[in-house]
């Protein structure tokens, strides 16, 4: 999908509550807040009264359209921006696409991604997995990695003060990434979030060969290359996983230039998102679907 056709498709705002109400009810509205069928429709207002509870509502309440008062073109175009952006879209350019504040395109963002946000452990990863944790942070602009602020040298890697990340990716497969304290890098919580994402079973894991993971060879399969001495030995390298974090670093540092720690797990999300849901051709309808409460 591209805003070409956005236009095409929803050159009204008509059209776009026809779409969204064909996705979400197929036909057969019923009411969000006392989930009856007995329902009348009122073409003109585009809205719908509950005979049960005599309620009036669209097909927007309880969704991430809810109290909106941008056109749902606008939203739709944004949905578009944002799924096309590989390495994401800043609010500053969206509210310039968009012709909106930047506060409102600000909120539209982050309202998409939480049509993003994947239920945790849907299903765990299989056959040969990644593992490897980044930190995420900015730099000092000047003075070969001295914070003037406090006259520390910034570290690169492991021992800095940026919010570790960690990423667990299939081999041609999908990626699940978690934001972590520096408290959790150790044997035994990693063991555990291994544990938890992984299929111990029919998985062959590859990291480095930091000992935070020396507890994973305990209880299933462990492949480690050390990055010393070179990045591949066969298949085991962990090259995946360093991509993903390649997009997402230069999303961060090229498009949003800024990201709160406190937001840092939405933005973890979309970059996810984006990447399990490369090869789906009918990504923009899925997305509209999940930001609906529709299950795809």
């Amino acid at each position: 999908m591209n805003i070409v056709k956005i236009y095409e498709l929803f050159p009204t705002e008509d059209d776009c509550l026809s779409h969204l109400e064909s996705v979400r009810w197929n036909g057969k509205p019923t009411c969000p807040y006392c989930k009856s069928d007995k329902v009348t429709p009122a073409p003109k207002e585009k809205r719908h009264h509950c005979n049960n509870c005599n309620t009036s509502f669209s097909v927007t309440v309880g969704t991430i359209f809810h109290h909106t008062h941008l056109p749902l073109q606008k939203w739709l175009l944004a949905l578009c921006l944002i799924l096309n952006a590989k390495k994401g879209i800043s609010s500053r350019q969206l509210s310039r696409d968009l012709r909106v504040h930047k506060d409102t395109a600000w909120r539209i963002s982050m309202k998409i991604r939480e049509a993003m946000r994947e239920p945790e452990q849907r299903r765990l990863l299989t056959g040969v997995v990644e593992v490897d944790e980044t930190y995420v942070g900015g730099k000092p602009r000047k003075g070969g990695g001295k914070n003037h602020k406090t006259g520390d040298h910034s570290k690169a890697g492991r021992g800095t003060k940026k919010v570790p990340v960690i990423g667990l990716i299939e081999r041609e497969g999908m990626v699940k990434t978690k934001v972590l304290k520096e408290k959790c890098l150790t044997k035994k919580k990693l063991s555990t979030l291994v544990r938890r994402t992984v299929n111990t079973k029919e998985t062959i894991l590859v990291t480095d060969q930091w000992p935070g993971y020396a507890g994973i060879k305990q209880f299933m399969a462990h492949e480690t290359i050390n990055h010393s001495e070179c990045y591949c030995i066969g298949d085991i390298h962990t090259n995946n996983i360093e991509s993903f974090w390649a997009i997402l670093k230069r999303g961060i540092v090229g498009q949003f230039h800024k990201v709160s720690v406190h937001y840092l797990h939405k933005y973890l999300d979309e970059f996810s998102y984006r990447f399990n849901n490369r090869k789906n051709p009918f990504l923009f309808e899925y997305t509209i679907a999940k930001a609906l409460g529709v299950n795809p």
